[in-house]
């Protein structure tokens, strides 16, 4: 760069960027930066060196200030420019081809690198440069270093064809800072790929003639595609050849081959394809071959005898046209023969002509000719046949042993066979026993001989040895056969024992067998030297026509024939030799058990039980092992104890039922004896129903299981006590330990208790009950006791609906016709099951008021139906009479009654019964009065009675608002005439007055009224549940409890007199007492020992005068 100053005053320097370079020709730090000029003349030229994009810059050339003289500068500018670095196809193989279907849109990059400024990007398509607007570009600055470079990516799409296959496109980058004629350039080249075109066959025009034999060359070829066709020959579809050749876009298979009969009508095809046919695309020729037949077959008998008539067959091989056949027989032609034409499957045709020829007399042959004709070819083909003509041989003979002649094994022996005459002549065959040997043969003019030599053995003897005499005209051969006899010794003796180990109780078998002999060996045992008898021979055949010797010795094994010898010895009488072996008892012995008896042991549940086995062993050293079913039995058991053999059960358990195994060892072995033990236990029952239902007129099923050891049917009992026709009205079945009784249309008078026992002889019966039920429509209590309830203002009140039914029913209350909402503060209801056909719905009304009282509807419904009944509320008051007064037992002294009880007015009420005799002499007497504890009972006996003497019986009910009306319906029972046979002195309340003086009855009423006070003491601490005394009892409402009562006696005018005498007001009161006498605590007036004292007293003096005189 240069810089001139005239009239140069002070320094001058170059600044780069603003930065001093420096005064110095060379300046420091670059060495590529210098001052040239002329400094005289003001010449300070700035040169730069290999010039770089460093150096693109601002340049100044500065005059520092003088003294009298200002700084000056001038500006320059050095712009650097560069040629691009590198110029590529972007996403280009290395081989600068890119490969794309045909009418598929590409892209092609170019980008050129690293330039400045930004380089122009041209495109070519061959040598013709593409317009501008074809393509698109995109400047990207490079980031790195001080001066900017820049990047130029240029695109184009294309769709290229077929045509465009193997052209080029080149991207040249244009730059002023690179060389016109040396531009930077980047091509890629073009793989369309599309399918090539057809193929076409050359070598063979259709309806050409081909000779077999001739060379034939096949060209297939296709042009075009990309890549190149792949080219394939098939003939008849089979695939021949692959091998295929191409020349740029040209491809070839040549297919050279002779042609041959398979080739006649053959189709030849030809397949081109790439990857982008979608089919392979074909071309095809069908050859014509000519040919003549390769040969001809005469089929058909090579041999027949003179006056057969034999059927022969000649077929061409395939021919084109088909081969015309013509015989000859016996050198002359015959005429008028058929011939048959057939496709061949290698081409052309096959040729058939058949004859019948018959065989002349006195003739040792016959030839017949076959020739095949092409006449196209002009070709002959011949074929010969030949027909030998046969005659039987004569029959063999043998010669050189006479059958039946004993020979000694080891003799040599010679034998010969012969035959004569037959065309061709005989074969001679020998066998032995069917299996060919080799012979010696001589043939004469007209005759044929074989001989064999035998070395004798014993597979010779019952040998049958065969001359077999054939020639093709025997259909079967002629045969001469003979047996040889020959004698032979056994070889040895073999001893066996059964069984193998011989133990003591059995009987072992010794076998003796020899060998096979002729004739049969003799054979005997010996015992130490000693012979046995009573041994058992038998023969059987053996090998070679002998015979095999077995002599059985059955021998009773004990130990002490341990160790002795037993020999067998086989003798040959005809060649007096014999063969021996020996054998040494050995016997071993295991445990033995004592057998035990058939039957099994039976023990009882509960008790002990113990076994005792019995054996014996060789070695005495015995292990015993218990098992019980299979399972070991431990030595810490309790109950059971094994020691050795025997089996100690101290308490015998139903589980322990089983079998039992006992089982010994010693080193010879072991030896088990096993038994059953049947445990006998109580029969129970594990399963019954609690309750069976059915509906009338239904059979019903009921079921009992039960388990026990012994078991039968017998052992289990159905019993109903209100049943008395059980028998008749059921049936029983036993199945599966379970007893089944099945009661036939049972009603509902039938329904209740039916017992199951069962009792199998040991223990007690057990028994459980069924309850059967037999459905029925709800039926409800109406009672006077049970249509009514009361209760007062303010109070709750409850309304009680009972009901029986089966099954189960369901209650509904209803008021004024509206349903009892259960749900409401007003109104609960609670349902009780009191027995199983019995049940109650409890109504409870809160806070009774006025609006309350009145009826209340109560319905009950099953299955079967519909019941309903009115329940009045009331308010409270005195109870109701009761009601059905009735007698239900009688003694001497003693009268039960029952009763029916009557509304109770709505609180706890009680009865007082009033009695009296009905005797006329006692019509001056009053009423006795007792009242009945406790209070909810229905039924009471009145004890003391006089013997012989009826009563009159009556009832009345009381609460603390007052009493009902005594039954207006009174009755009468009478006492026995005469006690028990069991009691031997009256009870209290028969006590004889005159026959007791006072100090007695003061003693006995002080005796008893100190039984008396304990008794009550029990009765106030038990709640008055079990009061026992004779004088003051009633029984509870099921008659099996007493209660103390209290008697009162009264005149029949109610003074409160008893003929004179004042009696205490508790122990007498008439019937005008007050209600609020009659509610006084009963408990508190009975510990009052006072009171019962005098009051007992009081009553033994009345009685005392009461006494009749007479």
């Amino acid at each position: 760069m240069e810089c001139e100053i005239s009239e140069l005053q002070g320094q001058v320097q170059w600044t780069k960027d603003g930065f001093a370079l420096g005064f110095p020709s060379d300046l420091p730090g670059y060495p590529r930066y210098s001052y040239v000029g002329d400094r005289k003349n003001g010449v300070y030229n700035l040169r730069i060196t290999n010039v770089s994009l460093e150096d693109d810059a601002e340049f100044q050339c500065q005059v520092l200030p003088t003294k009298f003289n200002k700084e000056i500068w001038t500006d320059a500018r050095l712009t650097v420019i560069a040629p691009p670095s590198s110029i590529e196809i972007v996403n280009n193989s290395s081989n600068n081809r890119i490969e794309i279907k045909e009418n598929v849109e590409l892209e092609i990059e170019c980008l050129v690198k690293n330039s400045k400024p930004a380089a122009k990007i041209v495109w070519y398509h061959g040598h013709t440069e593409l317009k501008p607007g074809r393509s698109s570009e995109t400047v990207i600055e490079v980031p790195e270093g001080r001066v900017k470079r820049y990047n130029v990516l240029s695109k184009i799409k294309i769709k290229p064809t077929a045509q465009d296959d193997l052209s080029e496109y080149t991207c040249e980058a244009r730059h002023e800072a690179l060389p016109r004629d040396m531009p930077l350039k980047a091509t890629v080249q073009l793989s369309v790929l599309y399918p090539p075109g057809e193929p076409y066959i050359e070598g063979y025009t259709e309806r050409e003639t081909i000779r077999r034999g001739q060379t034939v060359e096949l060209i297939c070829r296709s042009r075009g595609g990309n890549p190149p066709a792949q080219l394939i020959w098939y003939k008849n579809g089979e695939q021949i050849r692959m091998a295929y050749r191409t020349v740029g876009r040209l491809s070839e298979n040549i297919y050279t081959f002779t042609a041959d009969s398979s080739d006649n009508k053959a189709k030849y095809k030809c397949e081109a394809s790439n990857v982008m046919s979608r089919e392979a695309l074909k071309a095809e020729i069908t050859l014509t071959v000519l040919f003549a037949p390769a040969h001809v077959t005469i089929s058909g008998a090579t041999e027949a005898k003179a006056g057969d008539k034999v059927s022969l067959t000649c077929t061409s091989d395939n021919s084109n046209p088909p081969a015309d056949i013509k015989w000859m027989v016996g050198g002359k032609q015959l005429r008028n023969t058929s011939v048959v034409t057939t496709p061949s499957p290698n081409g052309g045709s096959i040729s058939t002509s058949n004859i019948t020829v018959l065989v002349g007399q006195n003739r040792r042959s016959l030839v017949v000719v076959c020739h095949g004709l092409n006449m196209h070819l002009t070709e002959n083909i011949v074929g010969t046949h030949t027909i030998n003509v046969l005659y039987p041989p004569g029959h063999p003979i043998i010669s050189g042993y006479t059958e039946g002649t004993t020979i000694a094994a080891g003799t040599l022996q010679m034998i010969s066979c012969i035959s004569s005459g037959g065309n061709p002549l005989a074969t001679l065959t020998w066998y032995k026993n069917d299996k060919k040997i080799n012979s010696v043969t001589k043939v004469n003019d007209r005759s044929v001989s074989a001989e064999i030599t035998v070395y004798t053995n014993v597979t010779d003897n019952g040998a049958v040895y065969k001359c077999e005499a054939e020639n093709s005209a025997t259909d079967v051969p002629f045969i001469e056969t003979v047996k040889l006899n020959v004698q032979f010794p056994p070889e040895h003796v073999r001893i066996r024992k059964e069984p193998t180990e011989l133990k003591p109780g059995q009987v072992a078998t010794l076998t003796c067998e020899s060998s096979s002999s002729n004739p049969p060996a003799k054979l005997s045992w010996w015992k130490e030297g000693i012979p046995v008898e009573g041994a058992t021979t038998s023969m059987k055949p053996g090998l070679h026509g002998g015979m095999v010797s077995t002599i059985e010795l059955k021998v009773n094994i004990t130990s002490e024939i341990n160790g002795v010898v037993y020999t067998c010895q086989a003798l040959n009488e005809a060649l007096q030799r014999s063969v021996h072996d020996a054998f040494t008892l050995d016997v071993l012995f295991k445990p033995i058990f004592k057998a035990l008896p058939a039957e099994p042991q039976i023990g009882t549940e509960g008790e002990p039980l113990i076994v005792i086995l019995e054996s014996k062993g060789n070695p005495s050293d015995i292990t015993y092992t218990w098992t019980m079913n299979g399972a070991s039995l431990s030595k810490k058991h309790k109950r059971i104890v094994t020691e050795g053999p025997v089996l100690n059960v101290t308490r015998l358990s139903r589980n322990d039922s089983g079998v039992y195994t006992c089982k010994g060892e010693n080193s010879q072995g072991s030896a088990s004896i096993s038994f059953n033990l049947t445990v006998h236990y109580p029969a129970q029952i594990v399963d019954v129903p609690s309750t069976v239902v059915v509906n009338p007129e239904e059979n019903a099923e009921l079921y009992c299981t039960v388990e026990g050891n012994p078991l039968s049917e017998g052992d289990v009992t159905w019993r109903n006590e209100k049943m008395d026709d059980l028998e008749s009205r059921t049936t029983k079945s036993f199945r599966n330990t379970t007893s089944y009784l099945l009661v036939l249309s049972p009603t509902r008078k039938d329904a209740g208790v039916f017992q199951c026992a069962v009792n199998n002889g040991i223990g007690n019966e057990t028994v459980k009950e069924v309850v059967l039920l037999v459905k029925y429509k709800p039926e409800i209590d109406t009672s006077p006791a049970r249509t009514k309830a009361a209760s007062n203002l303010g109070t709750p009140a409850r309304l009680t609906c009972r009901a029986s039914a089966v099954p189960k029913p369901t209650f509904r209350w209803l008021r004024n016709g509206l349903l009892v909402s259960n749900s409401s503060k007003k109104y609960s209801t609670e349902f009780q099951e009191v027995d199983a056909t019995t049940f109650d719905s409890i109504l409870t009304v809160n806070n009774v008021e006025s609006g309350d009282y009145g009826n209340y509807e109560c319905e009950v419904r099953n299955e079967k139906g519909l019941s309903v009944t009115k329940i009045m509320l009331d308010v409270t008051s005195a109870p109701d009479t009761p009601t059905s007064l009735t007698v239900l037992n009688v003694t001497h002294d003693a009268v039960t009654l029952s009763w029916v009880p009557g509304f109770d007015g709505g609180i706890r009420s009680s009865y007082r019964i009033r009695y009296k005799p009905h005797d006329s002499s006692a019509a001056a007497e009053g009423f006795r009065y007792l009242e009945v504890l406790p209070d909810n009972v229905t039924t009471f006996t009145i004890n003391g009675l006089e013997l012989n003497t009826e009563y009159i019986f009556n009832i009345m009910a009381f609460n603390r608002l007052g009493g009902s009306k005594y039954l207006s319906d009174s009755i009468k029972a009478k006492t026995a005439s005469t006690p028990p046979p069991s009691l031997h002195s009256p009870s209290y309340g028969s006590l004889g007055e005159n026959e007791i003086s006072v100090t007695v009855v003061v003693i006995t009423a002080v005796a008893g009224m100190t039984l008396l006070i304990l008794n009550v003491v029990v009765v106030g601490c038990c709640l008055r549940r079990h009061s026992r005394n004779k004088r003051f009892s009633g029984p509870s409402e099921q008659g099996s409890n007493k209660s103390a009562t209290i008697e009162m006696y009264a005149p029949s005018s109610y003074n409160e007199t008893v003929t004179g005498e004042t009696l205490s007001s508790v122990s007498e009161k008439s019937e005008n007492y007050s209600n609020a006498e009659i509610n006084e605590d009963y408990t508190n007036l009975l510990f009052s020992s006072s009171f019962l004292v005098t009051d007992f007293l009081r009553r033994m003096g009345a009685r005392s005068r009461r006494a009749p005189t007479s």
